[in-house]
């Protein structure tokens, strides 16, 4: 049954009066973002002489949970989220511009890691190798630093760890980014498909869904899933696994979403910045509930027997959970090693003082890399567009 014509009157007349009332409001949040602006700006004006960090990860998170509890709408919380931190990038770069580097080139996941906690407004800077990223933050070139630490699938990124003991850097925040694949290509099936570029790990985290549906391709491996979208831009047959936004980036279509064999797949960055730039927030007994509730650490021991156990043994006597534990390979010193651990809580706070001289009495070596919160999980491996095979 068809609408009558005055129906589709009374449909247009409602929309009509709805979209003038959203025109409205967006004036409204238009003039109060512009206030909230001008605030920034006064911030950074009053600090333009102070040295430190503009990033201040704790007390970002007080104010998204803050935000999340008042929220008093239909608002989903991670939509509010998402809004927060783009406002919180825009208000960072009003006070200061912010420069952050990330293991390149643009349209990586570490790049697309960034984006989603960091937001659009800082100044990205893509590097050739995790090693140029410690480079960019101990030299000053780039205030922070997006690193990849652990994958859930391929285990911890080695090399990240390797560099800690080089450069005096430090955590400041963490951050739990989804690694979902998509199919990307010019073409718009898969019907004239015959090549697909990709970095290795996501032509063998897809080899089910490449074997199933594309049998007869060539897999080409190259450098990043970054460069594999590029070089599909480029050629009507080929095709490129990547992240989602490269086929916005790039004018790509997606073909399918979601291809990868295990859904599981996460890494963990974390952001780093210079040792200088370390400060703590200390809080008023009302906000002393949310404070800093992870830190890692590095330390070396002793070559005799019970020397670990002894340093674990401090930490259950306090109570404390020990989350990761790992060694590696002490580069100056043949069949050493040192210790990387995250623990639950803030060894960083005067309520841990004893306990950190303890541990430094167990250590040849012991180094705090940070205190933060444990890090949000950003999930964008698929918009609402994107449907496809997956």
């Amino acid at each position: 049954m068809h609408a009558t014509h005055t129906e589709d009157q009374n449909i247009n007349d409602r929309l009509k009066s709805v979209r003038q009332e959203i025109d409205a409001l967006d004036s409204q949040l238009l003039e109060l973002l512009n206030k909230r602006a001008g605030l920034s700006r006064e911030v950074g004006r009053i600090k333009a002489d102070a040295t430190g960090a503009i990033f201040k990860p704790l007390r970002e998170h007080e104010l998204l949970n803050e935000l999340a509890r008042r929220n008093p709408g239909i608002l989903p919380e991670d939509h509010l989220r998402s809004i927060w931190r783009e406002i919180l990038s825009s208000s960072r770069a009003l006070q200061r511009p912010q420069d952050v580097a990330y293991l390149g080139p643009e349209g990586t996941f570490s790049f697309f890691a960034g984006l989603e906690y960091l937001g659009h407004s800082a100044n990205y800077h893509p590097c050739r190798d995790i090693a140029e990223i410690f480079e960019m933050i101990h030299d000053g070139r780039c205030e922070l630093g997006v690193v990849p630490l652990e994958n859930s699938l391929q285990g911890t990124v080695g090399v990240s760890f390797d560099l800690f003991l080089k450069y005096p850097v430090f955590i400041q925040a963490e951050l739990f980014s989804r690694i979902s694949h998509c199919f990307l290509s010019r073409a718009q099936d898969l019907s004239s498909i015959t090549t697909i570029y990709s970095h290795p790990q996501p032509l063998a985290q897809c080899s089910t869904w490449l074997r199933t549906h594309l049998p007869r391709a060539v897999l080409v491996p190259v450098e990043s899933t970054a460069s594999a979208a590029r070089r599909a831009a480029e050629l009507p047959d080929a095709a490129a696994i990547g992240h989602h936004g490269l086929s916005v980036m790039l004018g790509l279509n997606v073909l399918a979403s979601r291809i990868e064999d295990e859904p599981g797949n996460w890494t963990r960055f974390v952001i780093i910045a210079q040792e200088k730039n370390r400060q703590r927030s200390r809080k008023t007994m009302a906000e002393k509930n949310d404070v800093a509730n992870k830190t890692s650490v590095l330390f070396t021991l002793q070559d005799r027997p019970g020397a670990l156990s002894d340093v674990l043994a401090c930490l259950a006597r306090n109570k404390i959970n020990m989350r990761k534990l790992e060694s590696r390979p002490l580069k100056a010193e043949t069949w050493k090693y040192v210790f990387f651990a995250d623990v639950e809580c803030d060894l960083e706070s005067p309520d841990y003082a004893a306990l950190v001289e303890e541990l430094y009495a167990h250590c040849s070596s012991f180094r705090i890399l940070g205190s933060y919160v444990t890090g949000p999980q950003l999930d964008r491996s698929m918009t609402n567009a994107e449907e496809g095979l997956a």
